[in-house]
């Protein structure tokens, strides 16, 4: 069964860290792009961050170029989303997201067969 399962959301203050991670399960994640997505509460759902196969590009939304970082161990099937400088703003369910016909060449949401059910991040003093 392909699964892909987000954690490390949580409760943190402004200013704080939080990093996320994207397992996947049934299936490798080796040749696959996989992007990170967030809606917040009463918005649309956003691009965040993408990581290339291999990890050769990566691509960040403007406003969190500078302090979240993406990353990948092939080795682990995960993908990781390091989250510093954490705004209110960031509130949001974070959800990473793949299929083999996704390409991270921009935020835009492809229409992805794989996603997972997010981990909510809560940024509040």
């Amino acid at each position: 069964q392909v699964q892909l399962v987000e954690s490390g959301g949580g409760l943190v203050q402004p200013g704080g860290s939080l990093s996320l991670s994207c397992v996947a399960s049934g299936f490798n994640l080796y040749n696959y792009h996989i992007g990170w997505f967030r809606q917040a509460p009463g918005k649309e759902r956003e691009g965040v961050s993408c990581i290339s196969n291999i990890g050769g590009r990566r691509v960040y939304a403007d406003s969190v170029k500078n302090r979240f970082t993406i990353s990948r161990d092939d080795a682990k099937n995960t993908v990781d989303l390091q989250m510093n400088s954490l705004k209110p703003e960031d509130t949001a369910v974070y959800y990473c997201a793949t299929d083999l016909n996704y390409r991270c060449t921009g935020l835009l949401d492809q229409n992805m067969d794989y996603w997972g059910k997010g981990t909510l991040v809560t940024v509040s003093s």
